[in-house]
């Protein structure tokens, strides 16, 4: 089992930043994909960011694209968001997510991830 706590989340104002950390435990030896995904009210939840926890390659959503960084440090299990440029859109419940599924690929599938944080809460005001 691996165990995800999310932290960092808050409130800003649009253009402010933010820098989420998402902390792993238990048996984090096989994770392969350490993501981020959002949800708003009334909306799909929706992957942002991803890492490939190997070799730390990373893959952005579009929506995201130059805004937003992901990065990991292995030797705390812990991986970050940086959330630059921030806008009344990006507000949402934001989850970390996990799996020792391997892949070629970035899956932004919400239901390719078998561990899942409790969320952090962030909100952008205009």
């Amino acid at each position: 089992q691996v165990q995800l706590v999310e932290s960092g989340g808050g409130s800003v104002q649009a253009g402010g930043s933010l820098r989420l950390s998402c902390t792993a435990s238990g048996h984090t030896g096989n994770i392969r994909f350490m993501s981020w995904f959002r949800q708003a009210p009334g909306k799909e939840r929706e992957g942002v960011a991803s890492i490939y926890t190997r070799n730390g390659a990373t893959d952005v959503a579009n929506s995201v694209k130059g805004r937003f960084t992901v990065s990991q440090d292995n030797a705390k299990n812990t991986l970050y968001l940086q959330m630059d440029g921030l806008e009344p859109g990006d507000a949402a419940m934001y989850y970390c997510a996990a799996t020792d599924r391997d892949s070629r690929f970035f899956d932004f599938n919400a239901g390719a991830y078998k561990y899942w944080g409790q969320g952090t809460q962030v909100t952008v005001s205009s």
